[in-house]
């Protein structure tokens, strides 16, 4: 039957990898105690043949604390097998702390990954509460914790009883035969012990591995509704995403237009830039009706094709970044200019057309209203650049 929810909601769905990453920040992962329990046992007995191999030197080292040189003074004694006897440890603890250690983490990192979450070191009241530990006591992990138990001990038992059965002729000899025999006996008889032990212990380690990754996917599966809320949350409401796809197609075609309005550049009377990052070719015709009317703009690539083509048609182009992004950033493609920036359009073109008769005269310095002075990204700035 599936795990519900504080809503009565079954827990059917897959975790999806975000659930899983919020789990193992609140140090939610697959751990299973019985697999440490195999490894380093058998880290321990591996050491343990190990150790045979450096036993004589160590042995020797171990002596060497008991030994008192008549030439090394009473005073500096007491110091000196103090550091002997340090680093006699330090070597030991190094040996078989530092494999314990290594197959510790590297279990682990198999088994469900590494991972520190500072969320799970935090006091949680709920675990003080008696109720809800009295129905962990009574609770299917805890039968299945006991079942484990149970088995560990008839597996041990049995695969230990089965090989004392095959060896059981020469056992029943062991009385008859000297001290020597005996020996020969129980050292032929050990390894088997212990492989029988670590394949017994192997198999418990196995099932309770499977069993809890199969409990930690059910404690992190979803609702349905929990998977829409989540889908909500990353991918964004239905509402949200249409707005961003009419905003993406509105913006596609607004460069689209840009794109094309560089073929109206030959109709322009001037071209304003900034200085090359934004494009605005107005056209007005002095004696005409209207306000000057933009027949092309662009930025980036398109602002450079705008001025190229104004080159080409031997259009003057005027250098003035703020009025430049006033236009682009108030002003579409076909229609006049905004009503605000008459002034400043209306000082800019009679500049250029005096430049255009040859005349010599001062650049004016063009006033944009504080509402109308943008930043290359569209917002607003406070300061003339």
């Amino acid at each position: 039957m599936a795990e519900e929810n504080e809503d009565g909601q079954e827990k059917t769905e897959e975790p999806s990898q975000r659930k899983i990453e919020k789990a193992k920040e609140d140090g939610k992962v697959l751990s299973s105690k019985e697999m440490f329990v195999f490894t380093n046992i058998s880290m321990g007995l591996i050491l343990m043949f190990a150790f045979f191999l450096v036993a004589r030197q160590y042995l020797f080292e171990w002596a060497d604390l008991f030994v008192f040189d008549s030439d090394t003074k009473l005073d500096d004694l007491p110091s000196i097998k103090t550091n002997y006897a340090l680093w006699y440890f330090l070597k030991v603890s190094l040996f078989f702390g530092t494999p314990v250690f290594l197959i510790t983490v590297g279990t682990q990192l198999a088994v469900g990954g590494i991972n520190f979450a500072p969320k799970a070191m935090s006091f949680k009241g709920s675990k003080l509460n008696p109720i809800k530990g009295f129905k962990n006591i009574i609770s299917i992990k805890s039968l299945v914790e006991l079942g484990k138990s149970l088995l560990k001990v008839f597996l041990l038992m049995g695969a230990s009883a089965y090989v004392i059965y095959l060896f059981l002729p020469e056992i029943i000899k062991i009385s008859d035969g000297n001290l020597s025999s005996a020996l020969e006996t129980l050292k032929k008889l050990f390894p088997y012990l212990l492989i029988a032990s670590l394949i017994s212990l192997a198999v418990i380690a196995a099932i309770d591995y499977f069993w809890q990754r199969h409990q930690h996917i059910e404690s992190l599966k979803m609702t349905r509704q929990e998977q829409k809320d989540e889908f909500k949350q990353t991918e964004g409401s239905p509402e949200v995403k249409q707005k961003i796809r009419q905003k993406q197609i509105e913006a596609s075609m607004a460069s689209a237009a840009q794109r094309k309005s560089v073929d109206n550049v030959s109709n322009a009377t001037a071209i304003i830039t900034n200085p090359t990052h934004f494009a605005v070719a107005l056209r007005y015709i002095v004696g005409e009706a209207g306000a000057p009317e933009v027949v092309a703009m662009g930025r980036g690539n398109v602002a450079k094709d705008i001025i190229n083509k104004g080159k080409e048609e031997n259009i003057t182009v005027y250098r003035s970044p703020l009025l430049a992004r006033a236009l682009f950033f108030t002003s579409d493609i076909g229609k006049e200019i905004s009503e605000k920036l008459y002034n400043a359009v209306a000082v800019a073109l009679a500049y250029i057309y005096k430049i255009d008769k040859g005349e010599l005269v001062d650049e004016p310095e063009i006033e944009i209203p504080k509402d109308l002075r943008f930043n290359e990204n569209g917002n607003l700035i406070k300061d003339k650049e």
